[in-house]
Parts: structure tokens; C-alpha cells; sequence
């Protein structure tokens, strides 16, 4: 084969290559410029991405899955439990405008941290607080809010604070459940998706045990 057949030979599959590649590249989000994440688990990631979407400085939330030794987990290997996965929202602000301090005392102030066996109506592991990170500097600004929230609870807070490792995005119908409008037949009826979840939140009690344990202090109890 001559040389210039070769290469005739070789261009549709670099073509072809370099289309795959550049496919890829759209399909991977990069992170915006100047933001930083903080991944959580506070029981209901529905509950947590609402909370969190609500405060100023706050990009955007994702629900998923992390802390487990299952690749790709679903939905319902992670709540019928083994994987080991705890239900997490992973949060995207600007530090500009939000710190990370503020966002991990609002964090605890938004959940039990003295209950080790899950959140509110939902119990098991997958429904554990905890926090991930990433670096010392994380670590350390986890453990102060953590002492924080102890001292001002009176009580013993259990939330692990976590090296961080993959975060699994969880199916679509979970991202902003509760601003969704499918109609869905629940335990309480035929509603609207954004409905069912307030129905869901109010009938598990969270919004009524973060008051009792924070009182004023509670950002989200009632959102």
C-alpha cells in the first residue's frame, strides 16, 4: 500500500474518532469556574436538593448515590440495601456568595445528626447523615461544624465526616422531585409529583422533628 493510500485509508477512521471525542466532551459538563461542591447525606435526597436549591449562592443539587462498593448503583439496590451506598446530594455553589461553613451548619441544622439509624420515617443505612470530603482542609471545616452543632445540640452527634469517593447521579426522576408536575398515584392518592412530595415530607415528620431539635435555628423546617 502506497503511502498516500494509506493515509486515504486511515481519514475516515480518525474522522470518525474525533466525532466520538468531541461527542464525549459535550455529554461531560465541565465545572463552572470559580465553584466548589459539597456532598452530603441527610436521609431523603429529594428533601436535602430542595433544601439546598433554596439558598442563595447555591448553583445547583444532584441527587445520587456515594459511599458504597457497588459501580452504577440503582435506586432500589441502594434502598433494599448491601451496597453500602448512602442516599446523597452532591451541591454545587459559588463560594463567593455562600461558604462552605454556612452550607455544612445549615446542613446540620436541616437533619438529626444524633439518630444513627437512618432519617425520620426512613430507616436503614442508605438513609444515614454523613459528610464527604475531599481534603484536610474540608475535613477540618466539617469537624468544627460538627462541634458546633454538638455543642449548641447538648447531645452526641453521630454524622461521620467521610473521605469522599464516586458520586453516582441517580435516575432522572429523582432530579427536582419536588418541583415536578406528572401526575403519580401515591398512598395518598392520585397528585401531582410537586404535591406528593410535600404530602411525603409532612406525613414523614421532618420538617416537625428539625424544629424540635433546632427551634428557630432550623433553615428549611416548613420550605
Amino acid at each position: 500500500m502506497t503511502r498516500t493510500a494509506y493515509l486515504d485509508y486511515l481519514k475516515p477512521a480518525l474522522l470518525f474518532t474525533l466525532i466520538a471525542l468531541a461527542a464525549t466532551l459535550r455529554a461531560v459538563p465541565a465545572p463552572a469556574a470559580g465553584t466548589e461542591t459539597l456532598t452530603v447525606a441527610g436521609g431523603c435526597f429529594w428533601c436535602v436538593e430542595s433544601d439546598f436549591e433554596s439558598v442563595p449562592g447555591v448553583i445547583g443539587a444532584v441527587s445520587g448515590f456515594t459511599g458504597g462498593s457497588v459501580s452504577n448503583p440503582t435506586y432500589d439496590q441502594v434502598t433494599k440495601g448491601g451496597t453500602g451506598h448512602y442516599e446523597a446530594v452532591q451541591i454545587t455553589f459559588d463560594p463567593a456568595r455562600v461558604s462552605r461553613e454556612t452550607l455544612l451548619n445549615m446542613f446540620f441544622r436541616s437533619v438529626d445528626p444524633t439518630d444513627a439509624g437512618g432519617q425520620f420515617c426512613d430507616r436503614g443505612d442508605s438513609y444515614r447523615t454523613a459528610i464527604f470530603v475531599s481534603n484536610a482542609g474540608e475535613k477540618a471545616l466539617a469537624e468544627q461544624a460538627k462541634k458546633e452543632a454538638q455543642r449548641a445540640l447538648g447531645q452526641n452527634v453521630v454524622t461521620p465526616i467521610l473521605k469522599a469517593g464516586t458520586f453516582y447521579p441517580a435516575e432522572a426522576y429523582h432530579q427536582d422531585y419536588y418541583k415536578g408536575n406528572k401526575l403519580i398515584l401515591t398512598r395518598f392518592g392520585p397528585k401531582r409529583q410537586h404535591n406528593a412530595y410535600k404530602a411525603y415530607r409532612k406525613a414523614c415528620g421532618r420538617d416537625a422533628r428539625v424544629k424540635q431539635l433546632w427551634g428557630s435555628d432550623a433553615p428549611f423546617a416548613g420550605s
